[in-house]
């Protein structure tokens, strides 16, 4: 008998994965990527926000009640527990309420911060590390622009309450003024308080 050809084997089909084993694959990877990247840390306190934006943690004080800031925009603002005054060079006084701006090296548009200069309150406006080599830290109180050693400022000082609340320089016209300074003068906030106990 003789034998035809063999006949081509009959392939076998491959089977198809179901759409459960997809979904377990795609869930996989997804954990996988999630768990290997970690995520950017969120800063718990202002001074982790600080660090973050190369900036001395010792800018703020001890006592700092409530923190909350806007990544995007980097708007902050927090709460002590009560008004205080700490000691560096100059003294600084810290008002309930701080808010401010947050940039690489910088904070801008800052309330709630005052700086004493020869017996009188400036608000400082800005607070920036243009080199952190040269190892100073500048304020912009408006009127002057003062520079610190980075050392003052490395750890959060303690504060303490004021026994006066600082009352800030204030320029205004004033056309009932009948202080020392003169009848439709200008009347300086604490200058003119100021001479008033010099002339005492």
């Amino acid at each position: 008998m003789t034998m035809g050809p063999a006949s081509a084997p009959f392939p076998i089909p491959k089977p198809k994965p179901s759409p459960s084993s997809s979904s377990s694959l795609i869930l996989f990877f997804f954990f996988f990527f999630f768990f290997s990247f970690p995520a950017a840390a969120v800063p718990s306190s202002i001074y982790d926000l600080l660090r973050q934006h190369g900036l001395p943690i010792g800018i703020f004080p001890k006592g700092i009640a409530d923190f909350s800031a806007d990544p995007i925009t980097g708007r902050f603002k927090f709460n002590l527990t009560t008004p205080c005054n700490a000691d560096f060079e100059n003294q600084l006084h810290y008002d309930f309420n701080v808010t401010g701006v947050l940039s690489p090296g910088q904070i801008a548009n800052l309330t709630g911060v005052s700086q004493q200069e020869l017996f009188l309150w400036f608000p400082v406006h800005r607070i920036h590390v243009d080199d952190p080599a040269s190892g100073l830290i500048h304020f912009d109180v408006g009127v002057v622009h003062k520079q610190f050693s980075l050392a003052l400022f490395e750890n959060p000082p303690d504060c303490s309450a004021p026994e006066l609340p600082p009352q800030p320089l204030l320029l205004f016209p004033s056309n009932n003024n009948k202080g020392p300074i003169g009848n439709g003068g200008v009347q300086v906030g604490q200058v003119d308080i100021l001479k008033r106990r010099a002339a005492s």
